[in-house]
């Protein structure tokens, strides 16, 4: 049986179909390996085949990592908003051809800056787009978090694939 993944990476349903834009977080589960509390991407809004990704996450106070992040004060951590990125910079790479259940794991991480603060109640918006992916091994990517229009999070990540 063909997963809906399977389709969404060959886009091969007897027809020629346009590529999926838009992915729930089932979908998602059966692309990334992450699971709770490390699933941090709960859709992607847009897609475009090898180039970008744009992938939503909605902060809720419910959030594992807000009791001790910040008690009085509850940020989002800097290192799990970029984890956000990546799982989104992650789906792109797995839907590339023959990638199919490979694991990209982080590689490198550059130029990372942190604009604002990411609370409970935003709406994490992160941008992901393919720079370069070498060797079909080592991907490099450019990402941006944003929550109402501002830019909260950008950075340039490295991956690679682990065997």
């Amino acid at each position: 049986m063909t997963t809906a993944a399977e389709k969404i990476a060959s886009n091969t349903l007897g027809t020629q179909t346009p590529a999926k834009t838009v992915f729930t977080v089932e979908e998602i589960r059966e692309l990334l390996p992450h699971r709770y509390p490390f699933a941090l991407v709960d859709r992607i809004i847009d897609y475009v085949p090898g180039e970008k990704a744009v992938g939503l996450k909605n902060v809720t106070i419910n959030e594992p990592f807000f009791p001790g992040h910040i008690p009085q004060r509850p940020l989002m951590p800097g290192v799990l908003i970029v984890e956000s990125m990546a799982q989104v910079g992650g789906v792109i790479l797995t839907l590339l051809p023959n990638m199919k259940g490979k694991f990209f794991a982080f590689a490198g991480i550059d130029k990372t800056r942190f604009r604002r603060p990411v609370v409970p109640g935003d709406q994490l918006i992160m941008t992901v787009e393919l720079l370069s992916f070498k060797m079909n091994r080592i991907a490099k990517m450019q990402g941006s978090a944003s929550v109402d229009g501002q830019l909260a999070v950008q950075a340039e990540m490295m991956f690679s694939v682990l065997d």
